[in-house]
């Protein structure tokens, strides 16, 4: 149960929003603009894992198996593909760009200055542009936000995993912008 009375029952960040729509708007925005833009060298995969990630590390449940399922959805890749990434990102699949972007992501998460010279380097060696970095520490710092609103108020989540997977490309579909969850 919610340490506040959210007047609905619905999950997570959506009853949050659905409490307070005058922060609903911009928050959404934020997400569908770092999320989903087009206009973005990194793919919506890439976007969403860096948020499952950051997600994993704050221990935020709900928002670790949202934006897995959405990553997972737009990689082709399945919920434990995800899993293995979040445990050791470092022994996966994925390219040496995302391994240094997570990297730093990884370090936005602890704080902001934890962020290394040395890390934007290794980054930049492994072809990240300067704008891919801004979006993964601006996407790192967000989720760290949102992940604290979601557990700050103790939102509920449903626990089957399978949930989210199959919500997913509706998500994907739908986008950040309309809020309202079918």
């Amino acid at each position: 149960m919610a340490h506040i009375n959210l007047e609905n029952d619905l999950p997570g960040i959506r009853g949050l929003m659905a409490y307070s729509p005058e922060t609903e708007k911009p928050l959404n925005l934020l997400a569908e603009t770092l999320l989903r833009d087009d206009d973005n060298t990194l793919s919506r995969g890439d976007r969403e894992l860096i948020g499952t990630y950051v997600s994993y590390l704050n221990d935020c449940f709900f928002c670790q198996n949202v934006h897995g399922a959405l990553a997972g959805h737009y990689m082709g890749c399945n919920i434990e593909e995800i899993d293995a990434i979040k445990q050791d990102f470092t022994s996966t699949e994925i390219s040496p760009k995302m391994k240094a972007l997570l990297a730093i992501a990884a370090r936005v998460q602890i704080g902001g200055k934890a962020v290394t010279e040395e890390q934007i380097e290794a980054a930049r060696e492994e072809g990240a542009t300067d704008k891919e970095i801004h979006d993964t520490v601006l996407i790192a710092a967000s989720f760290c936000m949102f992940n604290r609103y979601v557990d700050g108020l103790a939102t509920w989540a449903p626990q089957d995993r399978q949930f989210y997977v199959n919500r997913a490309p509706q998500r994907a579909e739908d986008g950040y912008i309309s809020s309202v969850f079918k």
